[in-house]
């Protein structure tokens, strides 16, 4: 899943994830070039949530180090140099029955991640429950930075990409069905905007829909002609490429009943004609 990255639009999603009717528990919470803050780490993190930003300024980042008090810890190799910055785990100690508290009221709806802006904040500074879910979040969020600068092991990384591409192909796919008046909503705030981005919502899971059929049908019929189609092939497909749909022209909704259901597919070896084309000499 892909999240807007300030924390108010992060923390947005997060009371969308929690209030899910269903389905898969997204593995990765994926956001391009946006906020970094320990306390949206620490809420997602208690939440069970993998949260995953990409870095614009990754040599600013830093590293953090939690060493319980009292419990002597080794060194660390050749990370010794990036551990300087402490984790303050008395703070999140002591505040850890309200942090579990805080994430059980999400959990049940009490009260909305939105929400916890005010109560982690007062006059522009933290309050002591908002520091001790920064110092939460900071160790999600090293962990987070080691995986992303990982030399050996990419794949966190490749995952992220990909999670990424998917969106900026699902926000490429809606900017062409929204072309009207170049994509711009002029519709009355509030009921008008929001009737607006409803239908344009509810066009592009049509989109997505009948593309996803008309793939899983091109893939059975080559299955079939005895072509060898690799699983981990058919997984890279993504309806939501486009480049065969044509949103212009003359838009006709009337009702037809397709035999099979779908229409015929098309012979790639046959040659293309242009609409003005019979065919003919």
């Amino acid at each position: 899943m892909v999240v807007p990255g300030t924390p108010r639009d992060s923390l947005h999603i997060l009371d969308a994830l929690l209030n899910l009717d269903g389905g898969v528990k997204p593995e990765m919470v994926a956001t391009d070039n946006a906020s970094y803050s320990g306390m949206v780490f620490g809420l997602f993190k208690i939440l069970g949530y993998n949260f995953s930003p990409r870095f614009r300024d990754l040599d600013d980042q830093r590293f953090w180090r939690a060493e319980m008090p009292g419990v002597a810890t080794g060194t660390y190799g050749p990370l010794e140099t990036l551990a300087r910055n402490r984790v303050n785990l008395n703070r999140v100690i002591t505040h850890w029955p309200d942090m579990l508290r805080v994430a059980g009221s999400l959990v049940t709806n009490q009260v909305r991640a939105y929400d916890l802006l005010r109560m982690f904040g007062r006059d522009g500074r933290p309050t002591p429950l908002g520091q001790a879910f920064a110092e939460y979040g900071r160790i999600a969020k090293t962990l987070h930075l080691l995986r992303v600068v990982d030399p050996v092991d990419d794949t966190y990384r490749r995952q992220m990409g990909r999670q990424l591409s998917v969106q900026e192909s699902r926000h490429k796919l809606a900017r062409d069905i929204c072309h009207g008046k170049k994509g711009t909503i002029h519709q009355a705030y509030r009921d008008g905007t929001e009737d607006q981005l409803g239908s344009l919502g509810l066009v592009l899971k049509t989109v997505v829909l009948w593309t996803t059929r008309y793939i899983d049908a091109a893939v059975a019929r080559l299955r079939e002609q005895g072509h060898e189609i690799r699983d981990e092939d058919v997984a890279r497909l993504s309806p939501l490429k486009h480049k065969n749909l044509n949103f212009l022209g003359r838009y006709s909704f009337t009702p037809s009943t397709l035999a099979g259901g779908l229409r015929p597919l098309r012979d790639p070896e046959a040659v293309e004609l242009d609409e003005d084309d019979d065919g003919g000499g």
